[in-house]
């Protein structure tokens, strides 16, 4: 499983056929989630981890010291199949890597439950729809964290 963690100062998400905001935080992660098809929940449990435990968020000495938790931040998960995508040959990418829809969602509402067990606000984006997504990065802080890298 791969992530792009992005350190926000809001985000939200929205269907583009009908513009219906189905997601939206303020100060927090905005986490796009690609699953490959090796990945299985022990690639879940170990993002999750590092996503509750990243101290990205500054401190009052302007260090970055601080975790999710420490400013009662949420998180916005979008799926994004296309972080699987391969752009070695061609000019068109492709995604035999990525994992089929049905692997892919529940492995990402696994992801979502595990850092909802952990008291964090979490929002969704709409699982295979097409969406549009807005946000404020803060710093920027944007972070690549793959759970193939341990």
């Amino acid at each position: 499983m791969r992530v792009v963690v992005q350190r926000v100062a809001r985000a939200q998400v929205a269907l583009r056929d009908d513009g219906a905001v189905v997601g939206s935080i303020a100060r927090g992660f905005l986490i796009l989630l690609g699953v490959s098809t090796v990945d299985t929940e022990d690639d879940a449990v170990y993002l999750a981890s590092k996503v509750a435990g990243l101290r990205v968020f500054e401190d009052a000495d302007g260090k970055m010291n601080l975790a999710l938790a420490d400013v009662d931040g949420e998180l916005l998960v979008v799926s994004q199949f296309t972080l699987y995508g391969d752009c070695r040959k061609g000019r068109r990418p492709g995604f035999a890597e990525a994992a089929r829809p049905e692997d892919a969602g529940r492995l990402y509402e696994f992801f979502v439950e595990l850092l909802r067990r952990r008291g964090f606000r979490v929002r969704t984006g709409a699982f295979q729809r097409d969406m549009a997504v807005e946000s404020v990065n803060d710093g920027p802080v944007t972070l690549i964290i793959d759970s193939a890298r341990r």
